[in-house]
């Protein structure tokens, strides 16, 4: 048996390290991976007092593979994310829009039992993406999951180059969607509470930047197509809903239980619509790669170690707010 240590969520809220045993003789496509980096989301510190194995932005080198596994080898970079499984025969399956699956697999569920904060995870080959050349371990983790999650809008919905795009905050995944739209050739749009984060939305690519907070009237030069929500709180509806072109599509990309409220007429009358979107399907994953490695995207990220003491603090200072755009963890 492999010793896997990995790192748990517990009843009292704090990650916990733990060992588990993986097989020694792998099935299907299933494939053992040596864990060297894995981010940290937002979306982890919805787990931490839950008995599962943390993290779903793993990077790591393939250490063994089970006997129907097809397209990877030994000693191959890959990648994993939020989806680990389907069933590969349903209506989204077939179409490429696996991540709506009925019977998926994904971090946080009961299907699922492997996680990135770890030395070692088992996942299916047909979820785990090459890392492709130039891109280092460390750049790829955070793309896993934020990467993944803002390339999909701008490429699942038919973005033009032509279009204004808006991003509402300037995080872990604000700054990748950025840096995203800008390499595509669209006009970006930053809108953020204060001028703190102009200078850095500058550097990363934006063509325009909007201090909202005080504000009762915003003013772009050019009407936003394309919002792309990116804060955990809600933001200001009537403040932004003036600034949206007719048949603009808001994307709220932010994991959040509570209702999304926003006015209604203004909905109506301008053609606005909402449009939810979870990460993004294998094809679009693995071309977010191909685009970020060609056009050299990366995430700004700040390194702890992967043990026990750096997965608290790094858990801790997200916790609080306290980590400038991206954590990763790195393996001893």
């Amino acid at each position: 048996m492999v010793q896997a240590t990995v790192f748990k969520g517990s009843k009292a809220n704090i990650a916990v390290k733990d060992t588990v045993e993986l097989p020694d003789t792998l099935t299907g496509d299933k494939v053992l991976v040596k864990i060297t980096y894995s981010g940290l989301c937002g979306t982890d510190l919805h787990y931490t007092n839950q008995d599962i194995i943390l993290g779903h932005e793993g990077v790591g080198v393939v250490e063994a593979l089970g006997p129907d596994a097809k397209w990877l080898k030994k000693g191959d970079r890959v990648g994993f994310g939020y989806e680990h499984d389907s069933c590969g025969h349903c209506h989204e399956c077939l179409t490429g829009h696996e991540t709506y699956c009925p019977e998926r697999a994904t971090y946080g569920g009961d299907k699922v039992d492997q996680g990135s904060l770890a030395s070692h995870a088992v996942v299916r080959e047909a979820f785990l993406h090459p890392i492709p050349e130039g891109m280092t371990d460390e750049e790829a983790a955070p793309l896993q999951c934020a990467g993944a999650t803002v390339f999909a809008v701008l490429q699942e919905y038919d973005t033009q180059p032509t279009e204004t795009i808006g991003i509402m905050g300037l995080g872990g995944l604000g700054h990748l969607a950025i840096q995203f739209a800008a390499k595509m050739g669209n006009r970006v749009v930053v809108l953020s509470g204060t001028e703190r984060k102009r200078e850095e939305a500058m550097r990363l690519g934006a063509h325009e930047f909007i201090a909202t907070k005080g504000k009762t009237e915003l003013k772009v030069s050019t009407p936003i197509n394309r919002l792309l929500v990116t804060t955990s709180a809600q933001p200001n509806w009537h403040q932004l809903l003036p600034i949206l072109a007719p048949g603009a599509s808001i994307y709220p990309l932010s994991v959040a239980f509570g209702n999304l409220e926003i006015p209604y007429l203004p909905l109506v009358f301008n053609g606005i619509a909402v449009q939810g979107s979870l990460v993004a399907s294998r094809n679009i994953h693995r071309e977010m790669l191909a685009f970020a490695a060609l056009h050299k995207i990366k995430p700004t990220n700040e390194v702890f170690p992967l043990t026990e003491e750096g997965v608290k603090e790094a858990i801790s200072r997200l916790e609080r707010g306290d980590i400038h755009l991206r954590a990763v963890l790195k393996a001893p």
